[in-house]
């Protein structure tokens, strides 16, 4: 029997939620709407209540600051939650919870708060201002959490398996435009993908796009689109922290140019860290200066041709590379 199957992005989020549910009996999901018929504002929770009972899959009022605060109790007791927040912009509400308590408990004393908040995050689908924003660099700068963010369904699958399994509160940050759109191999069973490993999406010579979520499917798009005139690798980080600073730097020897990218604004994002360590990790094999690419400084615009100024795409990456490789 073929030891994979295909499935999309969100399909493969809900085959993991059930692979762990079914494995632990700890595992719980809670958060807004996510059981019954409903099944979450995306669907990833729908039939888990019919399978596992309103005990394990437990509707939330909208309190996130509450709710994520009991997951952190949970946690303590023995529990695995995994919290889903609607979209990954509410987060907000519930940021004190998370990086004032859960984030230092083992700190302070010890203690394990094994939670997973899923985070469903990144704009092109018209969402406006209030479900678009990929806040990922706030939780990075936060001593104490683990994130992640897959860009394909298997890691989609496998990071959260991962995810739940670990001791330490980790937000997963899933790319929402590849919900339905990306369809891929996903590994049957509990096959968990280690978190803190970056994965070469695709090899090359001439120049290293480093990138993860969404981002990752439209940098695999421009490197097509510019081969065999430019041969360009692509990194997949898919865990932004702790970060696998090892696998960067050895692509970007190699090739000596790098283009770093992400959906979120530019001004102090997960690219510039990226970045920085790379000027200090291979200063002396850069052919070119590192070309960084990210969202404009501003609120994610509703409007269709807004948006598509404001989030970068395979074009723009196109454009970094072009510019890079003729430096």
């Amino acid at each position: 029997m073929d030891s994979n199957r295909t499935m999309t992005y969100i399909e493969a989020i809900r085959d993991g939620l059930r692979t762990e549910m079914r494995r632990d009996p700890d595992v719980l999901v809670m958060g807004e709407d996510i059981g019954g018929e409903f099944g979450g504002a995306f669907k990833a929770t729908k039939g888990l209540e019919a399978e596992f009972g309103a005990r394990r899959v437990m509707n939330m009022p909208m309190t996130e600051l509450a709710f994520i605060g009991a997951a952190t109790g949970m946690g303590l007791m023995g529990l695995r939650p995994v919290i889903e927040v609607q979209f990954a912009d509410f987060i907000s509400t519930g940021f004190d919870s998370i990086v004032q308590y859960a984030a230092t408990t083992h700190y302070r004393w010890g203690a394990a708060v094994p939670w997973v908040i899923r985070a469903p995050a990144d704009g092109g689908i018209r969402s406006g201002p209030f479900h678009s924003q990929n806040p990922e660099a706030w939780f990075v700068h936060t001593p104490g959490l683990k994130v992640v963010a897959p860009a394909t369904p298997a890691d989609a699958k496998g990071l959260l398996l991962a995810a739940i399994r670990d001791n330490n509160p980790v937000i997963y940050f899933e790319s929402k435009p590849l919900y339905r759109s990306l369809r891929g191999a996903v590994p049957r069973g509990d096959r968990a993908t280690p978190i803190g490993r970056a994965r070469i999406a695709r090899e090359g010579h001439h120049v290293t796009v480093i990138t993860y979520g969404e981002m990752v499917r439209q940098a695999l798009t421009a490197a097509d689109s510019l081969a065999p005139e430019v041969d360009v690798e692509v990194i997949d980080l898919r865990t932004l922290k702790p970060l696998d600073r090892d696998t960067v730097t050895a692509s970007v020897r190699k090739t000596g140019r790098a283009v770093v990218a992400h959906a979120a604004n530019r001004l102090a994002g997960v690219g510039a860290e990226i970045a920085a360590d790379l000027g200090q990790a291979a200063f002396e094999y850069l052919d070119a200066p590192i070309h960084r690419i990210g969202g404009l400084d501003v609120p994610v615009p509703f409007s269709p041709p807004l948006e598509d100024a404001y989030r970068p795409g395979a074009d723009d990456i196109m454009a970094a590379i072009r510019e890079t490789v003729a430096y």
